[in-house]
């Protein structure tokens, strides 16, 4: 199969939707597919090398022929729409309720009522859109089980006597998505009535001033990363704004036990099960610290809602598991 994700007016940079289609191309590419990148501007994601052809075509004649193509964000869904017929069927990968580029009554209008084939890649998502009457499959991008997973517990860290939580950092429009406060708050709070609580944070920011992050890993790599999430006790994640939220996932990769919320788009409905694999709390911050300190205290817990964790996202399928999902998909409609 000929498979084109559409970039332009959208650009590769390093964060997590582009992160996600770069592993999909590659993925594609490994199971034999002739994959490629069109995009308007260089492609400036670093974190991982791309293997499908980057393409920045002067006009839709440049384009190669296709069986699909595929919008990867919002801006790109009037170009993928108007690209040749050549270019095959045209389908929209939504991985994300975009309120910071448009209003909701302009992303119905403008995005979910363009001629598109709606793909999401979560539960939130599809009932999002279901809301505006809108059908869609859920295509995810599958897990790397190869990269991620627990490291055996030294006996140091056995019996260390302070619990280290986890959270994402975030700076600029997406605070107000990602809520780090949150986080910050929960630290201090427990930290102040228990003296023994660590906080340690990644993010894309080069650098960050806050007091209560004990370690700040900036871009780690997929080693640093592995170290990282083996650190942490438990992982913090506040969203109320994904598709589906990849660094909670990650986490649970190597069995350490979520706190998320029940926003409508938290992005973690398709992995958490509340009492199994963390906690779920009210989408407030007293139910999200109470939350925490529930999972604070009950380190048997902790440990059995870590496996619990894995195992769930493990039930979501490999990479490849998922992308061989989305060809039969095709296969069958075009």
């Amino acid at each position: 199969m000929r498979i084109i994700f559409d970039f332009r007016n959208v650009g590769m940079g390093n964060n997590g939707g582009t992160l996600t289609v770069v592993k999909s191309a590659n993925t594609l590419v490994e199971m034999g597919h002739d994959v490629f990148i069109i995009d308007s501007f260089r492609n400036q994601h670093t974190w991982n090398k791309l293997n499908a052809e980057h393409i920045i075509p002067k006009n839709n004649n440049r384009i190669p022929d296709a069986d699909i193509i595929i919008a990867t964000g919002y801006k790109s869904v009037s170009t993928t729409v108007t690209a040749p017929g050549r270019c095959g069927l045209k389908v929209h990968w939504i991985r994300g309720w975009e309120t910071w580029q448009l209003s909701e009554k302009q992303i119905v209008e403008r995005v979910l009522s363009a001629p598109t084939l709606k793909l999401v890649n979560s539960i939130c998502l599809q009932n999002k859109l279901k809301q505006f009457n809108f059908d869609s499959t859920i295509i995810r991008p599958g897990y790397d089980y190869e990269e991620l997973y627990p490291l055996p517990k030294t006996a140091a860290w056995a019996n260390k006597d302070f619990v280290v939580l986890g959270g994402l950092y975030t700076e600029g429009k997406h605070v107000p998505i990602k809520r780090p406060g949150w986080i910050f708050h929960v630290a201090d709070v427990l930290n102040k009535k228990y003296k023994n609580v660590v906080l340690t944070m990644f993010g894309a920011p080069k650098i960050m001033k806050v007091k209560s992050v004990k370690f700040y890993y900036s871009n780690p790599s997929i080693e640093e990363k592995l170290k990282f999430y083996n650190q942490i006790d438990i992982w913090l994640a506040p969203t109320r704004q994904e598709g589906l939220h990849m660094p909670p996932a990650e986490a649970m990769m190597t069995e350490c036990p979520v706190i998320a919320t029940n926003a409508e788009m938290s992005g973690t409905q398709d992995y958490m099960v509340h009492g199994a694999t963390g906690l779920v709390s009210e989408n407030n911050l007293d139910s999200f610290l109470e939350c925490t300190e529930i999972l604070y205290k009950n380190s048997y817990y902790r440990t059995k809602a870590g496996q619990e964790a894995r195992k769930q996202i493990i039930r979501l399928g490999s990479r490849k598991e998922n992308m061989r999902k989305f060809v039969n998909l095709i296969s069958g409609i075009i």
